[in-house]
């Protein structure tokens, strides 16, 4: 496959880095804390990949420790205007943090999943620095700040199904959610739980395609007792712990 990355007239092949294979594959990893430099690259390699094509299906995976508010609402404005031609497609593979867990919830409904062993973190926002000034200036850079939470509590209720009370009940403190917590609450649509059915055979290829998500998974519909991680200690996480103690083979089932 040389040929396909040698420029043309050239004897040799062109390096190309993961990320630019990645990108022709419309496929984006964000595993940056995202402040202005970050979004603005962001910003860039979704609007070429908007113009290559204006329908095809981008996935874009998370693993973001946190970011500024004002540039993580301009990917968050983009991506939802982006999914209204298109199919958008996240996962949250390890954190999402404050707006990257919006970020994370912001993709085409159906197609918002996460991993196992995921965490979210929904969180205010403070300043981002230190403001200095007038009174007058400080009250209104404040406001400002405050209006700009209340606009983030609106879209998570918009994006969960929450009301904005419970919204703003929740974000009081650091409200941390697991994978199974997070479809409860709305933000995402199913976790990508490992399926012996999918796996590959011993010596063939495997990818994130061995994992699946049921289109009603046991816990949608619950009520979200969380907060802290605790989606793993209710009933249906005790009913799949007995599961896998009954197969105590010690084999992966591997595809017939």
């Amino acid at each position: 496959n040389n040929h396909q990355n040698q420029p043309p007239g050239s004897d040799y092949a062109q390096f190309i880095d993961i990320y630019s294979r990645m990108y022709r594959e419309r496929t984006m990893l964000i595993g940056k804390f995202i402040d202005e430099s970050e979004a603005n690259n962001i910003i860039s390699i979704l609007l070429y990949l908007r113009k290559e094509d204006p329908e095809g299906p981008i996935s874009l995976y998370f693993n973001v420790p946190g970011a500024i508010m004002r540039p993580g609402l301009a990917v968050y404005d983009l991506i939802n205007q982006m999914k209204q031609t298109m199919e958008i497609s996240t996962v949250n593979l390890g954190l999402c943090s404050g707006m990257g867990a919006l970020l994370a919830g912001a993709g085409t409904k159906g197609k918002r999943s996460a991993m196992p062993n995921s965490r979210f973190l929904l969180q205010r926002t403070g300043m981002d620095t230190a403001f200095r000034g007038q009174a007058s200036d400080i009250g209104l850079e404040v406001a400002n700040l405050k209006r700009s939470n209340d606009n983030l509590e609106f879209e998570l209720s918009k994006m969960t199904g929450q009301s904005v009370e419970r919204i703003q009940n929740d974000l009081k403190r650091d409200f941390y959610l697991s994978s199974e917590e997070a479809v409860r609450y709305g933000l995402i649509d199913k976790v990508l739980l490992p399926s012996p059915r999918k796996r590959a055979s011993e010596g063939g290829p495997t990818d994130l395609g061995t994992f699946e998500g049921d289109d009603d998974q046991k816990y949608q519909g619950q009520d979200n007792r969380g907060g802290f991680g605790g989606g793993w200690k209710d009933e249906s996480a005790r009913n799949r712990k007995g599961e896998d103690d009954d197969d105590d083979d010690g084999e992966p089932k591997t595809q017939k």
